[in-house]
């Protein structure tokens, strides 16, 4: 019977050092082996980065900050490239006069009419930010007062503007 060979001369050696010796392709050797036979690997001493993370109110304020860019259209004002404001020309008088929302397409829009909708969007979530602020038990009730006066009132000219919005942008809607 043929004896075993040692597991543990093999496993102690380097990987890089076995699979050498198992490779019968002379190319692995030439490159792999021969240049470390004069070549010194250098010792580097290098530290891993530290990051540390950013406060909640820094991410807090790019998540706010992502959320008023897709809502106000900013993929489609780049892909599409509308105009910033448009213009129509007034019957009576023959003036231009400037035109904020592209009037009867749902799906098209000036890039300001986008921004104005992205504020009002903003204005009523950090109108729900401010009521749940207010329900704090631990701040005093000056504060959680104007707190609720805040949010409420922010909610109410975000609702009422966005509605304003969709009734000038399709006449009739909601009538």
């Amino acid at each position: 019977m043929a004896p075993k060979p040692d597991s543990q001369s093999v496993s102690s050696a380097n990987p890089a050092d076995v699979s050498s010796q198992l490779s019968i392709d002379p190319l692995f050797h030439i490159l792999n082996v021969i240049p470390f036979s004069f070549l010194r690997v250098p010792r580097l001493r290098l530290k891993f980065p530290s990051l540390s993370l950013p406060s909640p109110m820094t991410v807090f304020f790019l998540v706010l900050l992502t959320y008023f860019m897709v809502v106000s259209g900013i993929v489609y004002d780049v892909i599409v490239e509308p105009p910033g404001i448009g213009s129509t020309q007034d019957p009576a008088t023959g003036s231009v006069r400037p035109v904020v929302f592209l009037p009867g397409r749902v799906n098209g829009q000036y890039i300001i009419e986008g921004l104005s909708s992205g504020f009002m969007f903003v204005l009523g979530g950090i109108g729900i930010i401010l009521l749940d602020l207010a329900l704090d038990k631990n701040r005093a009730k000056s504060v959680k007062t104007s707190y609720f006066t805040a949010g409420f009132s922010s909610i109410l000219i975000a609702y009422v503007m966005t509605t304003l919005f969709i009734r000038i942008k399709i006449p009739g809607y909601l009538r």
